[in-house]
């Protein structure tokens, strides 16, 4: 099923991401907590792709297992930034004979030792030509990020959004956010982009802060704004594993909740392959979004 037609449904919908193994040996880790946010039945299940395309090998794999073995929509990522045509050519067509309908396009991160190299040699430099080969190959339902708080290479959110209006153009089907903690921010967002013509989906994502450590990675990742109260959350309960852990799930529920009460009616949990933390956020939401966890 194409997620647009989950969309479409105009119901609360939960959604959860989870990322493959960096080495084998943790695969069957990995595979374990995968299974375990399958059961949980969420709307659908992304699949990330892992920088410069490190973990492909899983994605396809993960994603075509949630969806057999589970019956849960899969979302595969594909990355762009450090490939060749013809490798992204061979992985549209592994997807494609896998039964994958929903592909999340993106040019990823630029990968160290690229950063000063020359880009007019890259095959790929932005999404967007990542999202017309896409268009071209099959019949995707193609996805595509966005950025609450501006891309961090965007000189401008009118630049930022001019871009984005660019991949839309090019095929993008829904876009799902950066990770932000502040709502209004995706308020505000969410009506420039509407005056801009960008009518397509758009998925909230949230990133449930569940160890202290989170936190500056996520401003490292993301350049997140952290409003003060969650900083106050973060100081009161940061040193505390079990504390923050139950605090975190209770912001990212509230947040949740918040958004779904303002007429977003799609999110998706970055759960960084965590079970129990997936578990718990449908619990708190189990009566609005209709699932017994």
């Amino acid at each position: 099923m194409k997620l647009t037609e989950i969309f479409k449904k105009n119901t609360y919908s939960l959604s959860f991401e989870v990322f493959p193994p960096k080495t084998d040996d943790v695969y069957d880790s990995v595979k374990t907590a995968t299974e375990k946010i399958a059961k949980l039945s969420p709307a659908f299940m992304s699949v990330t792709y892992g920088a410069g395309g490190g973990t492909s090998r899983y994605t396809l794999d993960i994603a075509r297992g949630v969806k057999e073995q589970f019956g849960v929509e899969s979302l595969a990522h594909l990355t762009c930034v450090s490939s060749t045509r013809d490798t992204v050519k061979e992985r549209i067509a592994a997807f494609k004979a896998a039964g994958i309908e929903n592909v999340m396009a993106l040019r990823g991160d630029i990968p160290k030792g690229m950063e000063n190299a020359d880009r007019s040699t890259w095959h790929y430099r932005h999404a967007v030509e990542l999202v017309r080969e896409l268009k071209e190959s099959g019949d995707f339902c193609i996805g595509g990020a966005c950025y609450p708080e501006v891309h961090p290479e965007s000189g401008s959110q009118s630049e930022d959004i001019r871009y984005l209006w660019e991949k839309v153009e090019a095929g993008c089907d829904f876009l799902t956010t950066q990770m932000f903690f502040d709502n209004n921010l995706l308020y505000n967002y969410l009506y420039k982009i509407r005056e801009a013509g960008i009518i397509v989906p758009v998925i909230a994502g949230i990133m449930p802060i569940t160890n202290g450590k989170q936190v500056e990675r996520a401003i490292k990742l993301s350049g997140s704004f952290m409003p003060q109260r969650f900083k106050m959350l973060v100081d009161k309960f940061g040193s505390d594993p079990e504390a923050m852990k139950q605090a975190g799930i209770a912001y990212a529920t509230d947040q949740i909740i918040d958004l779904f009460a303002n007429g977003v009616t799609n999110v998706h949990v970055y759960s960084m392959n965590k079970p129990d933390v997936a578990a718990a956020i449908q619990k708190n939401l189990s009566s609005i979004i209709g699932k017994n966890a």
